[in-house]
């Protein structure tokens, strides 16, 4: 039997961080979007450079795909920042990182501890992670959902719906 004091503790513990759950998807988006804008940015305006990288590591028609990354980053980067399509956005930028992870680092990983230290796949995961929570209430996707009613803002902003069992 829990006591009186802990039990209000923990619903005022609860509901305090219910308050601010429009703040980790802020975060989560400024700070992976800047990445990306900034990196798609630089890669952008060195073309050359990081095709020739892309011809180092294999990878086939590198100024065709060193392009198609380095725009998917500045542009999916600049789209996540403002929360604009974000669930879209969220499958090109895991496809990128995922091509980053095979094709190039993957080489060089012996285990799981390698792995885990490489930054992709934390990025990727907080791509996956706003793909399918959806990219906060501080967002263009909530504006234009609440602008339009297109669907309930929860709908956009919030987690995907999943089925649960009904209880007897």
């Amino acid at each position: 039997m829990t006591s009186p004091l802990l039990k209000r503790f923990a619903q005022y513990a609860l509901a305090t961080s219910r308050r601010f759950g429009w703040l980790p998807p802020l975060l989560i988006r400024l700070f992976v979007g800047y990445f990306f804008f900034e990196t798609g940015w630089a890669k952008a305006h060195d073309l050359d450079g990081f095709a020739r990288r892309f011809a180092e590591w294999g990878i086939p028609y590198p100024t065709f795909n060193a392009a198609l990354s380095a725009y998917t980053e500045a542009i999916g980067g600049a789209l996540t920042i403002i929360g604009l399509g974000t669930r879209i956005v969220s499958i090109p930028m895991i496809i990128n990182m995922a091509v980053a992870i095979l094709a190039v680092n993957l080489k060089h990983v012996s285990g799981l501890n390698d792995f885990v230290e490489l930054d992709e796949p934390l990025y990727a995961l907080c791509y996956f992670w706003l793909m399918i929570d959806g990219p906060g209430c501080v967002s263009l996707d909530y504006l234009i959902a609440s602008a339009f009613g297109l669907c309930t803002p929860d709908a956009i902003a919030g987690p995907i719906p999943f089925a649960r069992a009904k209880d007897p």
